[in-house]
């Protein structure tokens, strides 16, 4: 079994800061240890969680560690997240709420994209109104729908912008191609794909990112795969810095780019004060470059085994 991270006793030393900063669009300063918002919804991402009072106080204890970038989607619930972090934290003060669009949900576990321009405006300017903000700091296309033409919903989103609805926009689940076809219509200031320590799918966009200043959102950026066994290299480094795996794989992540912004997200207050703790954590160039190449092989041989 994974060891267990250490006790959190003294959350004064628990700060989001430690992770270091990054200007989103150029302008927006967050720190770079976000905080993901889909997991204080019910089971399926769907309805009301089930400790809700659990979800609210875990929300409102994140400006006291630091944690000033929050991702969620209008599609989580749906709405239920959205309306959560209203009421934990409106006014918002120094925090970024950073939201999406683009996917519909009819039941639990259930994602349908939708690209139509009229309900990509309409999503945006639901949430606005439901954060209770004038403007969307920044505001993501969840998805590019395959069924409508991508300049059309690239479109809306240039709209959304020149309406003063948004004041960023990302894009998430897309490549190299899609980015530098969305940027010929407006300025792309954050990608969220999955990426982790054995999913590397996405190497070639978080390079991309990296040489154009674009905000790199990795979701599930725990996920260890095998590697969080017992006896693996991973378990040897955590170990030694008295970590955690899922702390240290999250302390690889934010190494492993400066425009990396990775977003854990947790119902519960303790899960949270962990992963908080990794932005402090310091790997060695050594165990940089071993989870790496153990990260590599990890993924080349998940990739084979889907081919």
């Amino acid at each position: 079994m994974p060891r267990e991270a250490p006790p959190m006793t003294n959350s004064t030393t628990l700060n989001a800061a430690q992770s270091g900063t990054f200007q989103i669009g150029g302008d927006l300063s967050v720190n770079r240890l976000g905080f993901g918002a889909m997991r204080v919804t019910g089971d399926g991402i769907w309805g009301e969680p089930a400790d809700r009072s659990g979800a609210l106080a875990t929300l409102r204890r994140l400006p006291d560690l630091g944690v000033n970038f929050i991702d969620t989607a209008d599609s989580y619930g749906p709405a239920v997240s959205e309306e959560l972090i209203r009421e934990a934290l409106h006014p918002y003060d120094a925090v970024v709420i950073a939201t999406k669009g683009g996917l519909t949900r009819t039941g639990p576990n259930v994602w349908i994209p939708v690209g139509r321009p009229e309900y990509l405006k309409q999503q945006a300017y639901i949430s606005r109104r439901r954060l209770g903000v004038d403007v969307i700091d920044l505001w993501q296309l969840h998805r590019i729908d395959p069924k409508v033409p991508r300049d059309e919903q690239f479109g809306a989103i240039r709209e959304l912008m020149d309406e003063g609805v948004i004041r960023h926009a990302g894009l998430s689940e897309v490549g190299v191609e899609e980015i530098e076809a969305a940027r010929k219509v407006f300025p792309v200031a954050t990608v969220q794909n999955l990426y982790n320590l054995v999913n590397r799918k996405s190497e070639d966009v978080v390079e991309y990112c990296a040489r154009e200043t674009i905000g790199f959102i990795p979701w599930f950026p725990l996920a260890a795969g095998s590697l969080a066994r017992e006896g693996s290299v991973l378990s040897d480094v955590a170990g030694r810095v008295n970590a955690s795996p899922s702390q240290v794989a999250l302390a690889w992540v934010l190494r492993r780019s400066p425009v990396m912004l990775p977003i854990p997200g947790t119902g519960k207050v303790a899960h949270l004060e962990e992963n908080v703790a990794a932005a402090a954590l310091e790997l060695s160039d050594e165990d940089f470059r071993t989870l790496d190449e153990v990260g590599q092989a990890e993924w080349a041989k998940e990739s084979q085994q889907q081919a």
